[in-house]
């Protein structure tokens, strides 16, 4: 059985992933009720909140030993919910891009908090693979996204995606009122300074690949996010309470971990974003069809994330890592080399997704797990909210060369622009194989 701290960890995990992904779906519609945006614009309601949410990661960790973890996961889940409901509700494209940012803001402060619950009431020799479940939760929900946003659009229109959260984000925060309030170990915030600097450096780093050929901004917004990040990295090396913990990029397999999760974000929110575009576009399938399209990958990175974070003897997290950024590789290799353009369900889709889907749960456990166990216990929130950011950052940087390979694309294009955006998830996958070798850490059974 379940103990509370695990399933408000888990919960709070997949309640922010799911988010990532979910608005996939929506694209589509939106640009019907919004009519006038377009897909470089509508990338932003996907987008920005993975900006958000990855910039604020690393800093939230400490939070909860400014505030307690119960009383960060309780305002970081209100947060979210209330901006849900008002993204729900938003009549103008502008005001729903608003309730992006503030649920992005929300989720960054509850993931934190979630892992510190898993830490503080897990014992020692079961915390592995606590945090394998944790993990898992989170990749099954940026998997589940696509699956779960395209029957709600279908059966209930896009505002239906940001509803759904608000009965579970008040359920979740219900229950966080039964954990007991914890301690306070620091009395300072993160640097808020050096916080915006690496917010806005990821964001002019993703808006000069995602829109900057277009406009001729790319050179100006790569030198203002070079700036930025550099600046606040300088911060962090000096500050008393750094918005980015740089010291544990000194541990080996840490900044491996970290380098495979960014070329992991980029593969898999690329390919999750790319998949249903093909589906809608190309096979012309409703929303509803792409959706369940979708599940099987889905329900394969949750067989995999959930078996793999409870047997007692598991795999080592290089093992796992190899194993799934190779899986990764291989199904977008195998697609950008052969995309059909009539559909071929279980020919093609389903084959394609199993496989996918079985290798980002392995890699999703293993980098995190290999993640938490290269630092210092003392170090094990902070050090998986970075290597959590490191993905979100990949995400968005996935999300940005999509959309930057598809300016000017056209559906009398065909199947092209697809394969090549398959073609730069293998390779992302691919190089994520060739580092994840690094990571030499085996885990205890538990």
């Amino acid at each position: 059985m379940i103990r509370l701290p695990l399933l408000l960890a888990c919960g709070g995990s997949f309640l922010a992933f799911l988010d990532v992904t979910i608005t996939n779906l929506a694209v589509p519609a939106l640009a019907v009720d919004f009519g006038g945006v377009d897909l470089t614009s509508l990338s932003w309601v996907v987008t920005l909140y993975t900006i958000i949410f990855a910039a604020l990661l690393a800093p939230a960790g400490r939070l909860a030993d400014v505030l307690g973890r119960r009383r960060l996961f309780a305002v970081g889940v209100a947060v979210f919910t209330v901006a849900s409901l008002l993204a729900a509700l938003a009549p103008t494209f502008g005001l729903l891009l608003v309730a992006r940012g503030a649920q992005a803001v929300g989720a960054a402060a509850l993931m934190p908090a979630s892992l510190a619950f898993v830490l503080a009431d897990t014992p020692v020799a079961r915390r592995a693979s606590a945090i394998g479940l944790w993990s898992a939760a989170a990749s099954v929900a940026a998997a589940l996204g696509p699956a779960l946003g395209g029957v709600l659009v279908d059966a209930f229109g896009w505002r239906s995606l940001f509803f759904v959260n608000v009965p579970a984000g008040v359920g979740l925060w219900v229950l966080a009122l039964r954990m007991p309030a914890g301690v306070t170990t620091r009395k300072r915030l993160p640097d808020v300074i050096g916080t915006m600097l690496l917010t806005c450096g990821v964001a002019l780093l993703v808006l000069g690949i995602a829109q900057g050929w277009t406009h001729g901004w790319t050179p100006a917004c790569l030198l203002g996010a070079t700036t930025a990040v550099v600046v606040s990295l300088v911060r962090s090396s000096r500050h008393a309470e750094p918005a980015v913990q740089i010291t544990l990029w000194r541990v080996r397999a840490y900044a491996g971990a970290n380098i495979v999760s960014v070329l992991f974000g980029v593969a898999l929110y690329a390919s999750l974003l790319l998949g249903v575009l093909f589906l809608t576009e190309v096979w012309h399938y409703s929303e509803l069809q792409a959706g369940l399209a979708m599940t099987p990958g889905a329900i394969a990175s949750a067989v995999v994330g959930l078996i793999v974070g409870r047997v007692a003897r598991r795999p080592s997290p290089r093992t796992l890592t190899v194993i799934g950024a190779l899986a990764l590789a291989a199904t977008s290799g195998a697609l950008a080399l052969w995309l059909p353009a009539t559909p071929n369900f279980l020919g093609v889709w389903l084959p394609a997704g199993l496989i996918a889907g079985a290798g980002m749960g392995a890699v999703s456990v293993g980098v995190s797990s290999a993640a938490a166990l290269s630092v210092p216990p003392a170090s094990f929130a902070a050090g998986t909210g970075l290597n959590i950011a490191a993905r979100q950052v990949g995400g968005a940087l996935g999300v940005a060369v999509l959309v930057a390979m598809f300016a000017g694309h056209t559906p009398a294009g065909g199947v092209s622009d697809f394969a090549r955006v398959y073609l730069v998830c293998a390779v992302a996958g691919l190089a994520a194989a060739v580092v994840g070798t690094r990571l030499t850490l085996a885990t205890t059974s538990g």
